[in-house]
């Protein structure tokens, strides 16, 4: 992706980076914001506040150094990326923007270390980052058949509330025909706020496609240790039947097999329940005989979504393992706990499908219990909420 005589430069970087990552992100942040005041409508301003964005792509830059000549490693976040940036509007002329406050960023924190190779060899290696995601993001909005940014107005049919903090919405367009999507993607949802600021937040779809509605479901933030979900309570607040949401075409990479008759097993912890339902609802819609191993973890019962859904599916798949775990309280058929894979039904390791998707600690977890067992990694795969490695670089 970059010539020879600037790679030894960015390979130097790596210790840098890792070192100085997150004042460099940092810094950039609060110089593009302040220039571009625009752009906050992009970015997950809850997130700025936590600090969790600006380590986000500290992590991410450092990655990208380390990495920038590894295309099989590279590729799949690449790929994540460009869904990410549909789904929020990125724009070709977005990246100069970025380009040129990341690498400002770059020379403050880094002083007189920040010599003019090493920055001219940053320069190329972005170049080339924004050349791939630039043509790779324009291509997706043609297939979509889409404008960078477009919504549409969407009808919400009703409000269901699935556990003590998800509700499940279900919409409809205004006009025209629902969007084509697979199991496993998700939507933008834009709210705009009284004093006028714009946030856009994603949300799996929780519902098989073939409807005439798509349905998702949002988890409320309440914050804690970290800044409330602006987006998530708004909507828990306020949405009900009949109000109009603006919704982007659907996106995502994270695509679970539901066409074939091979078995499969679906890991799922807390709100990450949400893309498994849409794909345990299409098994069971085109292949009710298939067998699947359905696995669940939730703090407890009042915490635990879509369990009528999960119901549904086993009075129609025979060969449904469903296996839950909850870490408090007492519940018929429930396993106290957390997930372990030596308490789930047996499958063969290195011939079926493994996906998964909850909070990291979870996904780890369940990743390096699946490769002690013998897992290959071409098997599993993982659908992360939040930022995520270079899920923040335009």
């Amino acid at each position: 992706m970059i010539s020879t005589a600037s790679r030894p430069y960015i390979d130097a970087s790596v210790p840098v980076l890792r070192e100085h990552g997150l004042a460099i992100t940092t810094t950039f942040y609060a110089s593009m914001f302040a220039a571009h005041p625009e752009l906050k409508n992009l970015f997950n301003m809850g997130n700025q506040v936590s600090g969790v964005q600006q380590q986000s792509l500290a992590s991410a830059v450092f990655a990208y150094a380390a990495n920038i000549g590894n295309a099989a490693a590279l590729g799949p976040v690449v790929s994540r990326i460009v869904h990410k940036h549909a789904s929020v509007g990125i724009r070709a002329d977005h990246y100069p923007i970025v380009g040129h406050h990341l690498l400002g960023a770059i020379k403050t924190v880094l002083g007189d270390a920040a010599t003019e190779p090493l920055l001219k060899a940053w320069e190329e290696a972005y170049t080339s980052l924004a050349r791939l995601l630039i043509d790779a993001e324009a291509k997706m909005y043609e297939e979509a058949g889409v404008q960078p940014g477009e919504t549409r107005p969407m009808r919400v049919l009703d409000v269901v509330r699935e556990s003590e903090n998800v509700i499940a919405i279900r919409l409809q367009p205004e006009g025209g025909a629902l969007p084509p999507f697979q199991a496993g993607q998700y939507v933008s949802v834009a709210v705009d706020f009284p004093d006028g600021h714009r946030q856009l937040r994603q949300y799996s779809l929780s519902d098989a496609p073939g409807k005439d509605a798509m349905r998702i479901s949002v988890k409320r933030e309440d914050g804690g240790a970290h800044p409330a979900g602006e987006v998530s309570t708004w909507l828990h607040a306020n949405v009900k039947a009949g109000d109009v949401l603006q919704v982007s075409h659907p996106f995502g990479d994270f695509l679970p097999d539901t066409e074939s008759n091979e078995p499969v097993v679906l890991l799922s912890a807390g709100i990450g329940i949400t893309p498994m339902i849409a794909a345990l609802n299409r098994i069971a819609a085109v292949a009710p005989e298939r067998r699947v191993i359905f696995a669940h973890a939730a703090r407890d019962s009042a915490h635990h979504a879509h369990q009528l859904d999960v119901a549904a599916a086993q009075a129609r798949m025979p060969h449904l393992h469903v296996v839950t775990f909850h870490e408090e309280g007492e519940a018929p058929n429930v396993l106290k706990g957390k997930m372990e894979l030596a308490r789930l039904p047996s499958w063969p390791r290195g011939e079926t499908d493994v996906y998964l998707c909850g909070p990291l600690p979870f996904m780890q977890a369940q990743w390096n219990s699946l490769l002690a067992a013998g897992a290959p990694a071409a098997r599993l795969h993982r659908e992360v909420f939040g930022p995520d490695l270079l899920d923040n670089l335009l």
